[in-house]
């Protein structure tokens, strides 16, 4: 009598194909990590040199104090700069009151308009969505990478010049231009406060610079569009004849930020420039995506 051959077991189901027709195991949310991109745009030039600019900034404004000597304080409007060399607290409201009006607006312009412009001016754009990587998350991960290297580069110059002015005049309480001083904790919390506020006034310009990004595969079109565009807003509030229309314009609160410094706090102008702000930014990124989303990319 011969022996059977014993029946293979079936073989296993094999897994039901994706309905959008991705492959197995592929998770758009794990593609393009926030780490790498933030990597990339780290080791690129122009954030060294952004960075050493800015670090700067504050021991030029030292040298210049040295040179040219303290401050006169006998005109009628006392001002951040009339008390720069009070304290190192000083001297750091001081360098970020004559570098929030242009000097800051550059990094957030660059880090923001370079991001996508570059990739297309560089040829690997169409590569990265190829990898592939969703439209909407590529674009997320550099909106998100561009704007915390926005916020460093708001946060290293008054820590520059805090850590600065400190060494050079001393640390100690704030000495407010309107009189009297605010003990040095509580000056340390408004100055961060203060700083915040700029960010989120710069939003704007971020918001121009990533919608150019994205229209554009030129990196110095969509940075110097977005800083010219901010420039025509900074004139169009010095118009007077505009009224109360002014209000409705980002830069006519990019100051509101000095009410920190008055003896009581004031956050109400603050509160209106933040929701100015806020409002055309989600505007303008709301604009990028769409945009992007249904984009030709053909470099």
């Amino acid at each position: 009598m011969t022996a059977t051959a014993p029946t293979p077991p079936p073989a296993p189901n094999p897994p039901a194909p994706d309905p959008s027709g991705a492959a197995p195991g592929y998770r758009p949310r794990h593609t393009l990590p926030l780490r790498v991109e933030a990597v990339r745009q780290l080791r690129r030039r122009r954030t060294l040199v952004t960075g050493l600019v800015l670090a700067a900034l504050p021991f030029v404004l030292i040298a210049a104090f040295a040179i040219g000597g303290e401050p006169e304080r006998g005109g009628r409007r006392i001002n951040l700069m009339d008390t720069a060399t009070a304290s190192g607290l000083n001297f750091a409201a001081m360098a970020l009151f004559v570098s929030a009006g242009f000097l800051l607006v550059v990094p957030v312009a660059l880090f923001c308009g370079d991001t996508v412009a570059s990739e297309a001016s560089w040829s690997s754009l169409r590569y990265l969505l190829a990898a592939p990587v969703p439209r909407s998350r590529l674009l997320l991960s550099k909106l998100v990478v561009a704007l915390a290297f926005s916020a460093a580069a708001m946060a290293l110059l008054p820590l520059v010049a805090l850590a600065a002015g400190s060494a050079a005049y001393g640390w100690g309480p704030l000495e407010l231009p309107t009189g009297g001083t605010l003990p040095a904790d509580e000056a340390l919390g408004r100055l961060a406060l203060a700083v915040a506020y700029v960010f989120v006034g710069q939003l704007v310009t971020a918001g121009l610079a990533f919608w150019l990004s994205t229209v554009t595969d030129a990196p110095l079109g969509a940075v110097g569009g977005a800083i010219g565009l901010t420039i025509v807003g900074n004139i169009l509030d010095a118009v007077t004849a505009l009224g109360d229309w002014r209000e409705l314009l980002p830069a006519h609160w990019q100051f509101a930020w000095a009410d920190v410094f008055q003896p009581e706090l004031e956050t109400g102008g603050m509160l209106r420039g933040a929701s100015v702000s806020v409002a055309y930014a989600l505007v303008l990124f709301a604009l990028a995506f769409r945009h992007f989303r249904t984009k030709d990319i053909v470099s």
